[in-house]
């Protein structure tokens, strides 16, 4: 049996760990040089395409209260490696997929 974990919005919810009020909010992660939208909530993905130049969609950020936030690397590496060890409880068969998505093996698991 294999599992697929990939973490929802993970950069986005990177940064709600590190403040829970913007729970629930709509939040956009945005590229190197804040120039695109590369990570979205559910509540920002109505407003903003992602991949799209955040400066297209100023409007209805201010509009709509969307919080923008510079990418952050090094916590999301941090994050992605916290999520890593405790997959790891599990099984020691992961193969990591990418930051935020990692596969499982449970051969043998009752």
């Amino acid at each position: 049996m294999f599992a697929l974990v990939d973490c929802n919005s993970f950069y986005c919810s990177c940064e709600r760990v590190f403040n829970p009020a913007l729970e629930g909010k709509p939040v956009i992660v945005m590229s190197n040089n804040d120039g695109c939208a590369i990570a979205l909530t559910e509540e920002a993905k109505q407003y903003v395409p992602m991949a799209s130049p955040i400066h297209e969609h100023m409007d209805a950020i201010r509009k709509h209260g969307i919080q923008l936030f510079s990418s952050n690397y090094t916590l999301y590496a941090d994050m992605s490696r916290r999520v890593y060890e405790v997959l790891s409880d599990f099984t020691p068969d992961i193969e990591q997929y990418s930051i935020d998505e990692s596969f499982l093996s449970f051969d043998g698991f009752k």
